[in-house]
């Protein structure tokens, strides 16, 4: 039966895709660190890394063994912080992804655990909606924030948290109504026809925003940039080249230049739901339940 050793060098290899580094982190020589890979291989019967003069990936028989090597970690862990946690005490690590939209959000709860549980450490990754059901699904992630307007795999227990609305950010030049509007709104219809910079369309929130815009409008936009990071949308908005639609959560977190301009848009309203999903096992830690009260008091 392979022990808890093994299963922390496997998860190690995964993060480090090398096997000096992926050694190095665990405190053992590489040699050493090999050896126990190959004897974890013997053990199983099968190859579960690929080799050649370097880690080549894991073998579809290493992918399964690393799945249960995360899994046995997190209730390894789990087990740990119930019994802190009964003499008052919890300490650990809880991985969230969040979609980059719900960043913003996201990043306002570690503060609040750690108020109370100064030892957690909360570790926020910024990964696509995929990405965060894969995570789940292979234990390589504890939580994610992510949208909710579609189907998730089975398996997921869903807590619904807010609902993101739209704004629109664009340079003055390009502003479609008068300044002078204490709480300006634009229409979706006349934010179409502007110079648009979106995020690429692997994105979730770009396929939102093209389906709201046909709907609307009955075509999508044609944007003349696209991106996948909202760093770059805003540097094009305030070269004042472009404007972009952001997520209202987003926009009041980033540090706009006082020469952008932002409206609501309306007509309709529209709104997306976010939410906190977890892996349906039993028993949930307790670090995982403080971070999802921590994630719902938030979004009251």
């Amino acid at each position: 039966m392979p022990d808890l050793r093994d299963m922390q060098l496997l998860t190690a290899l995964a993060r480090h895709n090398h096997f000096a580094r992926a050694a190095a982190e665990c405190g053992i020589s590489q040699p050493a660190f090999s050896g126990r890979i190959r004897n974890l291989e013997t053990d199983l019967g099968v190859p579960l890394v690929k080799r050649g003069n370097k880690f080549l990936g894991f073998t579809k028989e290493g992918e399964i063994a690393l799945t249960w090597a995360r899994r046995m970690l997190a209730d390894a862990d789990g087990l740990r912080q119930d019994i802190e946690a009964a003499k008052g005490a919890l300490s650990g690590q809880v991985v969230v992804g969040a979609v980059p939209t719900a960043l913003t959000f996201a990043s306002q709860v570690p503060a609040m655990l750690r108020a109370s549980h100064p030892k957690l450490l909360i570790q926020i990754l910024s990964l696509s909606s995929s990405r965060i059901h894969q995570g789940l699904v292979d234990f390589s992630l504890d939580a994610g924030v992510t949208y909710l307007d579609h189907e998730l795999p089975p398996g997921l227990i869903v807590e619904p948290l807010y609902r993101e609305r739209y704004v629109l950010l664009a340079p003055a030049a390009l502003f479609p109504v008068e300044d002078a509007e204490p709480s300006p709104s634009v229409t979706w219809a006349s934010a179409i026809d502007l110079p648009l910079c979106l995020l690429t369309r692997d994105m979730r929130n770009r396929r939102i925003l093209d389906t709201i815009f046909e709907d609307v409008v009955g075509r999508r936009p044609t944007p003349v940039m696209e991106t996948n990071a909202f760093t770059a949308l805003l540097a094009m908005v305030a070269s004042g080249a472009a404007a972009t639609i952001a997520p209202e959560f987003l926009a009041d977190g980033l540090q706009v230049p006082s020469s952008v301009r932002r409206a609501t848009l309306a007509e309709p309203d529209v709104t997306t739901p976010i939410g906190v999903v977890v892996a349906d096992n039993e028993p949930k830690s307790p670090a995982l339940k403080a971070l999802v009260t921590a994630l719902k008091a938030t979004a009251r």
